[in-house]
C-alpha cells in the first residue's frame, strides 16, 4: 500500500502538482536531512544542503522510472548533491597517493556509551574530506573504487583518507570517554 502512495505522489511532481510535491518533501525531508547531516559541518549547512538536494530531486524526477525504491534513488541524489556543494566549497581537496598505514577503531564498550547525536557531532568535527570519505564509505557503502570516481581522488587516497578518519574519530572519542583498551 505504501508503495502505491509514494508512487502517485512521485507522479503528481512529475506532473509538477505544488501538493504532491509538499507530501513528497514531508515525507522525505526528515530521512534525507540526516544524510545531509553526515557530510555538513552544522545543520545550518545540512539545511542548505538539503534545500539544494530537494532541487534537484524535483527537476530530476521526470528520470525516476519507477524501477527500484524512489527513497534509494533519492538519497543517491542527495548524496551527490552534497557531495557537489562540498567541493564547491573547496572542502574536498585532490591528494595523490597519501602512504597508506593500517589501524582499527576500536568498538569497545564506548561506542554502546554514546548517543547518536554525539557520535553525529564527533563526525560533523572531522575535516570535510575526512567526513566525506568515512560517509560515503562507513555509512553509504560505497566502495573505495567508486569514492576515487566521485571525488576524483586515488583509490589509494579514498582508504588513507578512511584510515585516518577513523583515528581521528578513536581519538576523540578516547578523549571524550577514555580508552578502554
Amino acid at each position: 500500500m505504501e508503495t502505491l502512495e509514494i508512487d502517485d505522489i512521485v507522479r503528481g511532481c512529475q506532473r509538477k502538482q505544488p501538493d504532491a510535491q509538499r507530501k513528497l518533501y514531508n515525507r522525505l525531508a526528515s530521512k534525507l536531512f540526516g544524510v545531509c547531516l553526515r557530510y555538513a559541518a552544522n545543520r545550518a549547512e545540512a539545511e542548505d544542503f538539503l534545500q539544494d538536494g530537494f532541487v534537484k530531486i524535483f527537476s530530476k524526477i521526470d528520470q525516476f522510472s519507477f524501477n527500484g525504491s524512489f527513497e534509494g534513488w533519492a538519497r543517491r541524489i542527495m548524496v551527490n548533491s552534497a557531495i557537489e556543494n562540498c567541493r564547491k566549497m573547496n572542502m574536498i581537496y585532490t591528494v595523490d597517493e597519501i602512504r597508506e598505514y593500517d589501524t582499527r577503531l576500536s568498538a569497545d564498550d564506548v561506542l554502546s556509551r554514546i548517543s547518536y547525536d554525539e557520535l553525529l557531532e564527533i563526525v560533523q568535527q572531522l575535516t570535510p574530506q575526512y567526513r566525506t570519505v568515512f560517509n560515503l564509505f562507513a555509512i553509504e557503502g560505497y566502495s573505495h573504487q567508486e569514492i576515487g570516481q566521485m571525488l576524483n581522488i586515488s583509490e589509494s587516497t579514498s582508504k588513507s583518507n578512511l584510515l585516518r578518519a577513523r583515528n581521528v574519530l578513536k581519538d576523540k572519542i578516547e578523549a571524550l570517554y577514555g580508552s578502554h583498551n
